[in-house]
């Protein structure tokens, strides 16, 4: 029986995604991919000519949608509480992409991201706290996003739960 008609593509990188985070990049092989979706390897091949460009294709729209957020925060004035809020449902949206990133992150090694990845941490202190910021302003802003990222991580969280988050990550950058 064929196939219903779906977007091969955003299924494979969903289930690659869930395997990945589950088992560790390493540890999944792509025939457990194709075997997951029911399709042949070489059907896997044909969207994703090897292991890291399948995990680029996981991780680039997260990567694409907190670059995007920086770029255009850094070319206007700052709204601390909007930046964090924006930030959070980024991380929401993404959430099993940064939990692989999270329980993986050597995977990342592969891809020629983690520089950038890196970097964004420096722009969003840049931006909360200012480029010449003090140790004591730098952990806050480590703790207003780093919190904001548990708490983005946590089992679906409910408006008033990300209204929480979001009061205690402007109450750690104003503290």
């Amino acid at each position: 029986m064929p196939r219903a008609r779906v977007d091969t593509r955003s299924e494979i990188r969903e289930i690659a995604a869930e395997l990945f985070a589950r088992r560790g990049y390493d540890k999944t092989s792509l025939r457990e991919v194709a075997e997951q979706l029911g399709i042949t390897k070489a059907a896997l091949y044909y969207h994703f000519p090897s292991k890291s460009d399948l995990m680029r294709g996981i991780v680039q729209p997260f990567v694409d949608d907190i670059e995007l957020l920086l770029t255009e925060r850094e070319a206007e004035p700052l709204n601390a509480g909007r930046f964090l809020a924006d930030y959070f449902e980024i991380v929401l949206r993404h959430r099993k992409i940064f939990e692989l990133i999270v329980r993986d992150a050597g995977a990342l090694a592969q891809l020629d991201v983690v520089e950038q990845l890196l970097s964004w941490r420096e722009r969003v202190y840049a931006l909360l706290v200012g480029a010449q910021a003090s140790p004591a302003q730098i952990a806050k802003a480590t703790v207003a996003v780093g919190g904001l990222q548990d708490c983005a991580m946590s089992e679906a969280p409910t408006e008033d739960f990300r209204d929480a988050a979001l009061a205690a990550a402007r109450a750690a950058l104003e503290s």
